[in-house]
């Protein structure tokens, strides 16, 4: 189990590398831009290979906790919202100002899931007193009050109010989430690197 959560970590720092390689090749600003907007620059390709390291290391994390007798729905939390980081790195976002295709749709909605699952995954594992769990819930309070922020513009725009990203500081509130909850994610594997503290969650969540 170990050497599964393991290579979970190194999924996961090989794909924050990738991304912030992306972002330091980019002329875009991410005070505004949406990271999904970060596909269409030359590098664009480390936008998906990021997304899909964040996948199988959220695979293998799960995998490792199904092992330790984790609950089984932090397991299934965890492998959705690694299905919804592959999904986002398959179907890229439009291109601004092109109406929404399926693609684009299949990008939108995979990732609006993968923001909500996150946050109430770290919430169990936090309820069962594992290591971190203080942490755990305030990084998962915050992502939740991020996304949030994330979700009143769409909102707004149904409401037929012109609001762009020009006009609010999209592209952090998006970044605050997806930081959030990579660290949630961080901190469920190093909970259970200690064996004691792996006996300790299993009755706990089981």
């Amino acid at each position: 189990m170990k050497g599964l959560l393991v290579s979970g970590f190194a999924a996961i720092g090989a794909g924050s590398g990738a991304m912030l390689t992306l972002h330091a090749g980019s002329d875009l600003d991410p005070l505004h831009s949406v990271i999904s907007e970060y596909v269409w620059q030359s590098a664009g390709w480390l936008l998906p290979a990021s997304l899909t390291l964040f996948a199988a290391g959220a695979a293998l994390m799960a995998e490792a906790m199904r092992r330790a007798g984790v609950n089984r729905w932090v397991v299934a939390l965890l492998l959705v919202w690694g299905a919804s980081m592959f999904l986002i790195g398959a179907f890229p976002t439009d291109r601004p100002g092109v109406p929404l295709s399926m693609s684009g749709g299949i990008h939108r909605y995979a990732a609006f899931v993968a923001f909500l699952v996150m946050p109430v995954a770290g919430m169990l594992l936090a309820r069962a007193n594992i290591r971190y769990a203080a942490a755990m819930r305030v990084l998962s309070g915050l992502a939740l009050a991020a996304l949030v922020l994330v979700v009143i513009p769409y909102v707004v725009r149904m409401f037929g109010i012109p609001l762009t990203n020009d006009d609010i500081p999209a592209g952090l509130t998006q970044r605050a989430v997806v930081v959030t909850e990579l660290a949630v994610l961080t901190l469920a594997g190093l909970s259970m690197l200690k064996p004691s503290a792996r006996r300790a969650v299993s009755p706990a969540l089981a």
